[in-house]
């Protein structure tokens, strides 16, 4: 086992590596067995019920089935529980799959259907919610008003800091103590652990869509959620149960990208603040929305509860809707297309993709942009805004308002 005394970057690249070299490797093992031998008829059916009711593999037993465990899946969770400073963590094969999951797990243990969710969140969360599809009752509240949302029933409150996609940052000690006994989930999905530790601030639960920062490279889909062994084995339970268990070649690669996460993030955070800084002196732009800014951390939250502001940026442009489909038409360097966290730098419209679902009272404005910064040189990412944003002031001009998505 690593020294716990290890520095997270270092962390980052040896945890769930520990036994490689007694194993005779150097690279991750990748297990695609989708069934595992048995030694024999009882110890085998024993080994599937230990892991279909949320346990751990029996010492000389089997993993049986790869719907209830892979080895492969279980060294991504180790090192993403390390990082996350949890007991255990429950990969899954996306986001939402791990959102539910957790969704079904709390309510199903604790026997209450309430839910508080803390807005803004991204939008897949915020449908899902919203639509009762889980048989979940959910309040939606700002920061403030959790304490007079918790109710005798609630089993969960759902925060996200920054949050998607404006990047508001939420005081997560505030929210968990305005909890109270009710366990609170935050995602951590736009922090990631190099930046923010949530179960350090009274979280329970610890969620990411690991197929941003995480994986980093844009060509996994994956989610996880870190916790202490309890909520684990319910999460375990539930994964198994309905199917939602992460591929093992999804594992690997999230895995391999947990070892360059802290020096990609924070470069990845270097260029964003650059190019944050250059878009405030920018006519087209109304506002920029950028964590590293003190107007936009009126609590002081960086440095205290966030090491850094990230590498997100959303901007309201000046005139409007318009001006968002010209700039997102124009770009050359920055990709159009949703999600984040990759090495390449991409651009979207909130309010027409991911949060097309969302209730128009908790839509974002049609004039926001999002924008995710990756690895390339910040003057290029400039370069790219500005030649965006000349090409596309007359067709800005030419689009009508009453065009704009109308949800």
């Amino acid at each position: 086992m690593a020294p716990k005394t290890l520095q997270p970057d270092s962390i980052a690249v040896h945890a769930g590596r520990e036994d490689l070299a007694s194993l005779g490797v150097h690279a991750l093992p990748l297990d695609l067995s989708s069934t595992s031998p048995l030694p024999d008829v009882e110890l085998g059916g024993l080994s599937y019920e230990v892991l279909a009711t949320g346990g751990l593999p029996l010492d000389g037993g089997s993993n049986v089935y790869a719907r209830l465990w892979n080895p492969t899946v279980a060294r991504f969770e180790q090192a993403l529980a390390r990082l996350e400073h949890a007991e255990e963590a429950v990969a899954f094969s996306s986001g939402m799959a791990a959102l539910t999951a957790t969704l079904l797990a709390v309510t199903h243990e604790s026997g209450k259907r309430h839910v508080v969710a803390v807005r803004p969140l991204y939008g897949g969360s915020d449908h899902l919610l919203a639509s009762g599809l889980l048989g979940v009752d959910t309040t939606f509240c700002r920061p403030e008003d959790v304490a007079a949302s918790v109710r005798a029933d609630t089993a969960l409150v759902i925060v996200e800091s920054p949050a998607n996609p404006t990047l508001e940052l939420v005081d997560i000690r505030a929210v968990a103590a305005a909890a109270g006994d009710v366990p609170v989930l935050v995602d951590n999905t736009f922090a990631t652990p190099v930046l923010q530790h949530p179960l350090d601030l009274g979280a329970a639960l610890s969620l990411h869509s690991a197929t941003k920062y995480l994986g980093g490279h844009g060509d996994v889909v994956g989610g996880v959620v870190a916790c202490d062994a309890r909520l684990a084995s319910a999460l375990r339970r539930t994964r198994a149960i309905t199917g939602s268990i992460l591929h093992p070649l999804a594992a690997y690669l999230l895995h391999r990208g947990l070892g360059t996460l802290p020096v990609r993030m924070r470069a990845q955070q270097d260029g964003a603040r650059t190019v944050a800084e250059w878009l405030r002196s920018r006519p087209e732009v109304a506002a920029v929305h950028f964590p590293g800014f003190p107007e936009c951390d009126p609590h002081g939250l960086i440095g205290t509860q966030q090491s850094g502001p990230g590498a997100m940026i959303a901007i309201e442009l000046a005139d409007g809707y318009g001006a968002a489909v010209a700039l997102t038409s124009g770009v050359r360097l920055f990709t159009h297309a949703v999600s984040l966290g990759s090495v390449d730098s991409l651009i979207q419209h909130p309010a027409a993709l991911t949060h097309r679902p969302v209730q128009s009272e908790a839509k974002p404005s049609d004039a926001l942009v999002r924008l995710s910064i990756g690895l390339e040189d910040p003057t290029d990412l400039i370069a790219d805004l500005a030649q965006a944003f000349e090409s596309g002031t007359d067709a800005a001009a030419s689009v009508a308002h009453d065009l704009a998505y109308a949800g």
